[in-house]
């Protein structure tokens, strides 16, 4: 038997492989691409019931001055730039009324490390989401940005996390990860917190019952061994507290960022099948641990999102109504997408679309 053979018997088994086969099906072309995408879609299938859930959310970004400079980011700017903007607490509100309105079970609130916001803008937002809806999920704040209330309250990030839970969060975004290698890292974000400060953000909310996503953005300057090692990172978390909802790969846009212009440390771009390829090999590598790999289709697109959800994906994400982060980065797949859409391109794929709340409790199957 093939050694591409005995990684996918293993996978079908629900066998855990370890990194170095899972770098070896990253690696793999030909029939056994075909073989993969067979494993992966069938352990889905089986684990799944043949459903592909999405949620009905609306996105707030409620600023765009961020002082961190990360190269791969086209969304924030300077609070002296003309395009700057910060949503007051009566704007913010406006957006979780509307929200609530169009029959929204989650808000997903993130923005920039703005330095001129108090710990109390933060809380303010929490607050002002339960007071308008108090079964409205808020879904809310980076580890950067709990990292960053932190320095600004003066206190340890269980704290905050503490003061946050008592305001309203309930579950966070596991975004700030980019590539959790130090080394890449320091080139594509050198003021944002390091892997160990990510992962000790992302325990310290698990471990006080705040359950949150779990992302990579890949497709920049990685390498296949760091797209590996970030996966193990998540991997053995996952193993220590059960906190992750779900998987999110989301594709670098390369059109605007500085990070695309850098000559001395060339893109190493994803293309389709090396896209649907870590899908796959997601699925197989968090297959007893993480239970939910999610498309990102703002970034993807609709039509390749849907390819996906053959390829070890039962997530379609959101409706989002409002998405500015992929948008300034130059994504051209537009902000929101209606429940009835995202409907027919899941039966388009052959799949059961069914409405889910945040943390995966099954809604409505249509």
């Amino acid at each position: 038997m093939s050694e591409i053979k005995q990684i996918l018997k293993k996978a079908e088994n629900s066998v855990e492989i370890n990194t170095e086969e899972a770098l070896t099906l990253l690696k793999l072309t030909g029939k056994d691409f075909t073989a993969l995408q067979q494993v992966s879609d069938r352990i889905c299938y089986e684990k799944k019931d043949n459903l592909v859930t999405f949620v009905v959310n609306r996105n707030i970004n409620f600023t765009n001055v961020c002082y961190q400079g990360c190269k791969f980011c086209s969304f924030s700017v300077s609070n002296k730039n003309k395009e700057s903007f910060l949503k007051t607490q009566d704007e913010i509100r406006e957006d979780i009324i509307e929200a609530k309105k169009v029959g929204c079970t989650e808000v997903c609130i993130q923005g920039g490390i703005n330095p001129e916001l108090s710990f109390d803008y933060y809380l303010e937002i929490l607050k002002n989401v339960k007071d308008i809806d108090s079964n409205m999920h808020t879904h809310a704040f980076s580890p950067q940005e709990v990292f960053h209330m932190a320095k600004i309250y003066e206190t340890s990030v269980q704290n905050v996390l503490k003061d946050l839970k008592k305001a309203g969060l309930d579950s966070m975004p596991g975004t700030a990860a980019e590539i959790l290698v130090d080394k890449i890292r320091r080139i594509i974000c050198p003021n944002k917190i390091t892997t160990s400060q990510w992962i000790d953000v992302i325990k310290s909310a698990h471990n006080l019952g705040i359950p949150t996503t779990s992302t990579m953005m890949y497709g920049h300057i990685e390498d296949l061994h760091d797209r590996i090692e970030h996966l193990e990172v998540l991997r053995n978390l996952q193993k220590e507290t059960s906190g992750f909802t779900e998987f999110v790969p989301l594709p670098f846009v390369k059109e605007k960022p500085m990070l695309s212009t850098l000559t001395e440390f060339p893109l190493k771009p994803s293309f389709g099948m090396a896209d649907l390829k870590l899908f796959c090999v997601a699925r197989i590598f968090f297959n007893n641990y993480i239970e939910n790999i999610q498309c990102s289709w703002v970034k993807l697109g609709p039509k390749f999102a849907q390819v996906s959800l053959n390829y070890g994906v039962n997530d379609f994400s959101g409706t989002l109504m409002e998405e500015n982060i992929s948008k300034s980065a130059g994504a051209e797949f537009g902000e929101y997408l209606s429940p009835e859409e995202i409907i027919e391109i899941i039966k388009a794929a052959g799949k059961r679309p069914a409405q889910r709340d945040t943390l995966y409790k099954i809604l409505k199957i249509h």
